[in-house]
Parts: structure tokens; sequence; C-alpha cells
């Protein structure tokens, strides 16, 4: 073998266990991601199947990764891995189309009455309009939660995306993803939202608690944190509704 050869098989071997190495070394990041995401989930969606799709999107992102963009790897990693779960979820489709409508209906009773009102829709007026009782509504969220957010990560604004609009943190390159007036848009809507929502929205986005944590937070239970978080993502899907529909045009 010639010495170019055995450079080029030594240079290949090198990457090799450069890309193995930094599997191994954020393997935790999948199972921390995953368990992330099972805290607005139903039990029908097994962690262990969100790990292994995370740990397929980790293989990809380690195979893919150009430290010449800018980027760190855990940073790039972090999104090929959620992304991968996200498809697995939704592939499984476990969500019910009763969820799915009465998710929808939700968005749009918010969206008539801060219209008509001019502030923001109170739970009770939701119910009303949806013709429920309060009890009745506050189910409907906690059902709608994970659907929510699969929804919400449709419109563009995954975890990366709504974590750098609270902190308000320096752009990425992967910023470029994402259009300047969505995100204003989306930095607006937040910034918007009643007080209590928006504070679980940084608690869970931006500190990275989960729902339990924030509930001893508050000092209310896990349940009703996932209620907040729900009605939060459905006033923002409300308030976006029109800038998503003309961007579909």
């Amino acid at each position: 073998m010639n010495g170019l050869a055995m450079y080029s098989n030594t240079m290949q071997t090198t990457k090799k266990n450069s890309k193995d190495d930094l599997v191994v070394q954020h393997a935790p990041l999948v199972k921390r991601i995953a368990y992330h995401l099972m805290c607005r989930l139903p039990p029908s969606v097994q962690a262990d199947d969100l790990i292994q799709a995370g740990m397929i999107g980790l293989l990809e992102a380690a195979r893919n990764y150009d430290s010449k963009q800018g980027a760190s790897f855990e940073t790039y990693a972090g999104i090929r891995v959620r992304g991968a779960m996200l498809d697995e979820i939704r592939k499984n489709d476990w969500a019910p189309r009763s969820v799915h409508r009465k998710a929808r209906k939700v968005a749009e009773a918010v969206r008539q009455i801060e219209s008509m009102k001019g502030r923001d829709a109170r739970d009770n007026e939701v119910a009303e309009a949806l013709d429920m009782s309060l009890s009745e509504y506050h189910q409907t969220l906690q059902a709608a939660s994970g659907y929510l957010m699969l929804s919400f990560d449709d419109l563009g604004a995954d975890d990366e995306a709504v974590a750098t609009t609270l902190s308000q943190a320096a752009t990425t390159p992967f910023d470029g993803l994402q259009k300047e007036d969505f995100k204003r848009s989306l930095a607006e809507a937040i910034a918007g939202l009643p007080e209590r929502e928006r504070l679980v929205m940084t608690l869970y986005y931006d500190e990275e608690l989960n729902l339990r944590e924030i509930g001893a937070v508050l000092g209310v239970s896990e349940s009703r944190v996932s209620q907040i978080h729900s009605q939060a993502l459905i006033r923002l899907q409300a308030r976006l509704g029109q800038w998503t529909k003309n961007e579909s045009e």
C-alpha cells in the first residue's frame, strides 16, 4: 500500500472514530429529549420508541454534522434528534380525530372571543362558547396537550425557536430556517400571553423544567400545568392563525 492510500485509510478511520465518539458522548441527550417530550404525550407513546427514533436521528446528525457551519454539535444534534422523534410520533398518528377537531374548535373560539373583546379570552368564556362546563374544557385541554405540541411544531415554532424567543438569546445559524416576519409575530404573540401562561412557557422552553417541576414552582398540580401549557399553545395558534394562512396561500 502506497503512502497516499495509507494516509487516506487513516483519515477515514479517524473520521469514523470521531463520529462514533460523538454518538457515545451525546447518547444521554437522546434520553433527555425523549423524557422531556413524554411529559406531554399520552401513555400509548412508549419512551423506548422515542429513544430508538432519537438514536437514528443522532447517528444521522453525526454523519452530516459540519463544524464549519458554526453551531455546536449538541445544538445541531438536539434539533435532528427531536425531529426524528416527532416524525415517529406523527407516523403512528396516536391522536384520535376527535382530539384534532376539538383543538381546532378551541383555537377558533379563542380567536373569535379575543377579536370581539380585544383582550385575552378567559377560560369560562371559551368553555361557554363551546357549550362546555369549565371542567369539560379543562379536560379537553389536558387531552389535547400532545397534539397541540405537534401542531405548534408544524407552524415552524419548535422548542429551539420558542426558547430563543423567550430568552432573547443571540441568533444561531439555524435561525435562518425561520422567516424573520414569523419570528417577530411569534415574539409578539408570546409577549402578549397572560402572565401565568407566559411564565409556564418560559419555565418549560427556556429553563427546560418538566411539567412536574413547573407545578412545584407555581404551587399547582402537574395536570393543571399541562392545561395552562395547552391553553398557551392554543392562544398562540389562534393569534398566529392569520399569519400561517397567508403563508400557505
